[in-house]
């Protein structure tokens, strides 16, 4: 029998490992806190999300995010835009852009040094597994955005293939649209 107690905790610390590698890479790498770190990295796939949007897609309270922006406003990675309704929407300037592709190559490169030490069907059982783990997590509409704030999101989807958090959380909508309809 394995011990699901040692898994579990193997886990946790790998986790809480990568965790803090990525995150201290990608504030270095875009100058700003992990929670600006991601709003960039889903503004760049998502441009013109409003602050409210934008915060609970990245995890802060609404005066948090609107605190955020703003800093991120000062530092000239976005700019706010007026949209109906007085709504205001947030895009990235070209400094945000650049800011954002720095982020996640330097993302990437952090996470391919730490797989460099797997060998290839290491990498691919440690793929279909995580793809495993990451569905359990998606447990309702919405988490996918949380789960993959940091995300590189054409790396899950390139050949073809689909994002198991996405799919998953297209599984969620679905299940409510026809509990709803």
């Amino acid at each position: 029998m394995h011990d699901d107690f040692r898994t579990a905790n193997l886990l946790g610390a790998a986790t809480l490992a990568l965790s803090d590698v990525v995150v201290a890479g990608a504030t270095r790498a875009a100058s700003t806190s992990s929670s600006g770190a991601a709003a960039l990295v889903v503004l760049s796939t998502d441009p013109g999300l409003s602050v409210t949007e934008l915060g609970r897609r990245v995890g802060p309270s609404q005066s948090a995010a609107a605190r955020m922006a703003g800093s991120l406003e000062r530092q000239g990675l976005v700019r706010k835009e007026a949209s109906w309704g007085g709504w205001v929407r947030l895009r990235l300037s070209d400094l945000g852009k650049q800011a954002a592709h720095t982020l996640l190559a330097c993302r990437s490169e952090l996470l391919r040094q730490t797989l460099s030490h797997l060998d290839d069907g290491e990498r691919e059982q440690l793929g279909t597994l995580l793809s495993k783990l990451l569905t359990g997590l998606d447990r309702k509409p919405g988490d996918a955005e949380k789960i993959c704030r940091l995300c590189d999101r054409s790396a899950c989807v390139e050949g073809g293939r689909s994002c198991p958090v996405g799919q998953r959380d297209r599984e969620h909508r679905a299940s409510r649209d026809c509990d709803h309809g």
